[in-house]
């Protein structure tokens, strides 16, 4: 009976896999008919072939034959990258450098065959260009794919190649995955590199991953994060936010049917538990009380949510707009219309208080970690709505919108992880469910061992210049046009240490806690009598929970200067935690 189960079971996903990958073909065939081409994913194909794979008796790269695509986002070298725009293209040069995560996963084995379609400038999450086309979604193609990574999903979902990177800064993987019937990964923030990355918003942006079947994912997934093979079993705890479900039109006893049974023979798992997700926020968030939602016309109950909302399409603007009001003022590029208006709005944007919109992040990391600690799950709905038809206004409706957006921000602002997971179809679209949880800040320690720039003129004044301009903008309160500045002087001259313990002092601000730890550990490598570098790499190793590691900085710092009340007492607070 045993082997006979077995039988029926290989047969059964065999079956399955012969009637997908013919449906696939068929809608392939009918798109050529019709004069588009691979589901038009792509906006450029070329080929970037794996490094050498190790010799025998030594183990295959772990990510070997295995094809990838990366969004119009990252840099190639030799390449210009597009953001997805004909304007950004042809007023850009050639990437000098590969961003650092496309190079690790060709150093791992897999090969990338190309940039994909995405929103122009990362600025929408429909998955539309005006310029390109939209890409077709294999699942429903007279249905938009969503976005900004619409090329990257569909090229997965499509089966044009094994796994593609895209960016998420809010829902731009989790929205495109749901709607294609895909895996969407979005990786806890500041956990994967984002150098040679164009940045959307750098306090949401992460680099997110896109995937058919579970395993590519994790073996994909293991390879960006740098985690170890085999990471301790730890029990889990499902958490449902009953309230989400409510904005969600597939019946929320289908769902929590559909994951209980499918956790149900796992080992590790307690019984699930439910609660009213918005009122926790609203309790435990308090510098949302401020912030009004009344336009969002949202179910009851979701208000503070849609206060979190607003605050990271204002958190999106402003950084936004701090990274290319000058671009957009000097060129003045032709937009797609509803990009365009986007882009008008973030540039005229104005915020008298941005240490509230940095408080409300702050608050909401705090409420995730408090919540779901080490074990918790958090179940939620992907997107509220299912994928709109092609050429109607209503995906431009402010109701689309904001309802896509209240999900989609719980991961933005805490900078919690998310997995978007396909549960099949409910009246003929594409549904899917995420899992969000907040403890892979302690397992990764992710390689972003970048090149440095050369200095192409040694004109050290300008760095200088550069360092005063970053020095400035820090004091002013805008920490990304800081980190800007930062980093140009870095390119200038990569050999002062004072550069990136300042730009880590930035990226504290902006809670890249990662990025701030590789500063400070750049900074100390280049001057090792740094007391600052010290004492912000403690800051950031504490945020990110390596309270061991902090600690050996605090005393570190206290050794070159033993009477600093920082140090004094960050030493004796880390010394009661670890005890």
């Amino acid at each position: 009976m045993k082997s006979s189960a077995k039988v029926w079971v290989v047969i059964g996903v065999s079956v399955v896999g012969i009637v997908v990958v013919a449906e696939t073909l068929r809608r392939r065939r009918k798109l050529k008919s019709s004069g588009v081409i691979d589901f038009n994913a792509f906006v450029e194909r070329f080929e970037l072939l794996p490094f050498p794979q190790p010799p025998p008796p030594a183990a295959r790269q772990p990510l070997a034959d295995l094809t990838f695509a990366i969004k119009d986002i990252f840099d190639v070298k030799g390449y210009v990258t597009g953001f997805g725009s004909p304007e950004w293209k042809r007023t850009h040069l050639e990437a000098e450098e590969t961003a650092v995560i496309v190079t690790l996963l060709l150093k791992n084995g897999a090969t990338c065959i190309g940039k994909t379609i995405m929103d122009e400038l990362s600025f929408g999450i429909t998955g539309e260009n005006k310029h390109y086309g939209t890409p077709v979604n294999p699942q429903m193609p007279s249905h938009i794919p969503g976005g900004s990574s619409s090329g990257s999903a569909v090229a997965v979902a499509a089966e044009l190649v094994d796994f593609a990177l895209g960016t998420d800064t809010i829902g731009c993987v989790r929205i495109p995955a749901s709607f294609c019937g895909i895996l969407g990964y979005r990786p806890s923030h500041g956990t994967v590199c984002t150098n040679g990355v164009l940045p959307n918003s750098q306090t949401l942006d992460t680099v997110g991953l896109l995937a058919r079947s579970p395993s590519t994912l994790h073996h994909v997934g293991h390879v960006l994060l740098q985690l170890n093979a085999v990471e301790p079993r730890r029990s889990r705890c499902l958490i449902f936010a009953d309230d989400l479900f409510q904005l969600s039109k597939v019946p929320k006893l289908k769902t929590v049917h559909v994951i209980s049974k499918a956790v149900e023979s796992l080992s590790g798992y307690q019984p699930p538990k439910h609660m009213n997700f918005g009122q926790y926020i609203a309790s435990n968030v308090s510098s949302l009380k401020g912030f009004s939602d009344e336009s969002t016309n949202l179910e009851k109950g979701t208000a503070a949510l849609g206060a979190l909302s607003s605050v990271m399409v204002s958190l999106q603007r402003y950084e936004f707009k701090t990274n290319y009001e000058e671009w957009v003022k000097s060129v003045k590029p032709r937009l797609g219309a509803n990009v365009s208006d986007r882009v008008l709005e973030a540039i005229n944007t104005t915020q008298d208080n941005m240490k509230i919109l940095y408080k409300v992040r702050t608050e909401m990391r705090l409420a995730l970690q408090s919540l779901l600690k080490d074990d918790g799950i958090l179940v939620i709905p992907t997107v509220a709505d299912s994928p709109l038809e092609l050429n109607t206004k209503k995906k431009y409706s402010a109701e689309f919108h904001n309802r896509a957006y209240v999900l989609s921000s719980i991961a933005s602002m805490s900078g919690c992880c998310e997995v978007a997971i396909p549960l099949g179809k409910h009246d003929g679209h594409p549904i899917s469910s995420c899992h969000i949880y907040d403890n892979l800040q302690q397992q990764v320690n992710i390689a972003s061992n970048s090149v440095s720039l050369a200095d192409t003129n040694g004109d050290v004044d300008a760095s200088q210049l550069l360092k005063e301009k970053g020095n400035a903008a820090f004091k002013g309160g805008q920490w990304n046009k800081a980190v800007n500045y930062y980093s140009e002087a870095i390119k200038l001259n990569g050999t002062i240490a004072t550069y990136y313990a300042n730009r880590a002092a930035a990226y504290l601000e902006l809670q890249c806690f990662q990025q701030a730890e590789e500063d400070c550990s750049e900074a100390i490598s280049l001057d090792k009598k740094n007391v600052k570098a010290y004492l912000r790499r403690g800051t950031a190793r504490e945020a990110l929970l390596c309270y061991k590691e902090a600690l050996q900085d605090f005393r570190h710092a206290l050794v070159l200067e033993p009477q600093n009340k920082a140090a004094n007492l960050a030493e004796k607070r880390l010394r009661k935690l670890i005890r």
